[in-house]
């Protein structure tokens, strides 16, 4: 009796969707490793996330465009803001803040986007600066495009 082996097929990879409303981890309920870059690491989802950002018009009278867990913005004058968080940072000086502005008109100038102070980057809020700095002076303005985002615990 001649016996054939049974031919082994591979299972075919399909492309699915997955709908869920909420992720927990296994371990503990908030943290949740992924397989990193390079498929040799893993690294926190949590950590990795935006925990707040938002898009804003400083013109004239400033107003948020679009914001993820920004429940305000106030102009504190030329150049100066506060974004108050709907759900606080964990602990004073313990996040990071950077953000960007958009400007057309000198290519020559560089723009930033940044906190006033570390002392600025409360649990509640983070008091930010629109600037300017060109070869021969530099100082705070308002643009009519700014983004910020905020990276850290939140309590």
């Amino acid at each position: 009796i001649l016996l054939f082996p049974a031919v082994y097929r591979r299972p075919r990879i399909m492309a699915s969707i997955l709908k869920v409303d909420t992720l927990t981890g296994v371990t503990t309920a908030g943290s949740i490793s992924v397989t990193g870059e390079g498929n040799s690491t893993t690294t926190n989802l949590q950590q990795g996330l935006a925990k707040a950002w938002a898009t804003m018009n400083a013109t004239g009278t400033a107003a948020l465009r679009d914001s993820f867990n920004v429940s305000g913005l106030t102009d504190n004058g030329t150049g100066d803001f506060s974004f108050a968080y709907s759900s606080n940072f964990s602990a004073i000086n313990d996040y990071t803040a950077g953000g960007m502005v958009a400007n057309t008109s000198n290519a020559n100038t560089s723009y930033l986007f940044q906190p006033r102070s570390s002392t600025l980057l409360i649990t509640s809020s983070a008091r930010m600066s629109m600037k300017y700095n060109t070869a021969s002076a530099e100082g705070m303005a308002d643009y009519a495009y700014g983004a910020t985002t905020m990276h850290g615990d939140l309590a």
